[in-house]
């Protein structure tokens, strides 16, 4: 099976069009005619992830997060970056990213799983927009509900072990109980306005910065549970929605840790 064939599906579930202005979701390294032997998913490229790839034999790596999002004018293997795409064109391994294209999809989404993992109902998302060529609804963030309002250090507990975070930044809670919550992958402090108009009890999301916290009390409770803790189920998500259409090769999920920051 060619690489264009699993990327023509990716981009018929997240098509490139979604994808934020500032992003460089897509095919970002590889011959869309090679022949695909497996793939491995994960959040970031790294030279470790390319490592596992080579030890386990994937040509294709399919990542959350754009391995190439600034330009490049050598590649000489100054950082991380550069050292990643030259190990990959070594060994003939593609590197394709669904980043925002994919937090923007609504139907198998980032943040249609993180509601998924929250168990929330009747869902619906925080910002809805449309496709102007195709004219399909799509939506960056999630807004539902829990389906029993929770005390909030219960769901301060439950949002813990749902999202497997060791650690969440919070504001006071505006209400006794928690029910009505907003939630976006990666870093969402931009949607914050939209959850409070919203009416959503809380805010559920990654990488606010302390003055940012200021608008949260009174207003909305804010949970910061982390970029990489808040994005950490796109990995099944990717692997999921290519398996059930594709058995011809396997999709494997990293077994790398790839999240940079460490806590005490």
């Amino acid at each position: 099976m060619k690489l264009s064939q699993l990327t023509d599906f990716l981009e018929a579930h997240s098509p490139l069009s979604y994808q934020e202005d500032y992003d460089n979701c897509g095919l970002l390294v590889g011959d869309p005619q090679q022949e695909i032997t497996s793939v491995l998913v994960c959040l970031d490229v790294t030279e470790e992830v390319l490592q596992e790839a080579i030890t386990t034999g994937a040509n294709v790596v399919i990542a959350h997060h754009p391995l190439i999002f600034r330009g490049l004018k050598k590649l000489i293997g100054a950082d991380y970056v550069e050292r990643a795409i030259i190990r990959a064109i070594r060994h003939d391994i593609a590197i394709y990213a669904m980043h925002t294209n994919l937090d923007n999809t609504l139907i198998q989404g980032v943040n249609t799983r993180i509601a998924e993992q929250l168990s929330l109902e009747d869902i619906r998302p925080l910002r809805p927009s449309y496709d102007t060529g195709l004219s399909v609804p799509k939506g960056i963030g999630i807004i539902g509900r829990l389906s029993t309002p929770m005390a909030a250090d219960y769901f301060l507990e439950y949002l813990k072990d749902k999202m497997n975070t060791r650690c969440i930044r919070y504001t006071a809670p505006i209400g006794s109980t928690i029910q009505i919550v907003a939630a976006c992958g990666g870093s969402g402090s931009f949607l914050l306005a939209d959850a409070m108009r919203e009416g959503a009890d809380v805010f559920v999301s990654g990488d606010f910065k302390y003055h940012e916290f200021f608008d949260g009390p009174g207003n909305i409770m804010i949970a910061d549970i982390g970029h990489f803790e808040s994005e950490q189920f796109t990995i099944d998500l990717i692997v999921n929605i290519i398996s059930a259409e594709f058995s011809n090769f396997a999709v494997r999920m990293t077994k790398v840790m790839s999240n940079p920051i460490k806590y005490f």
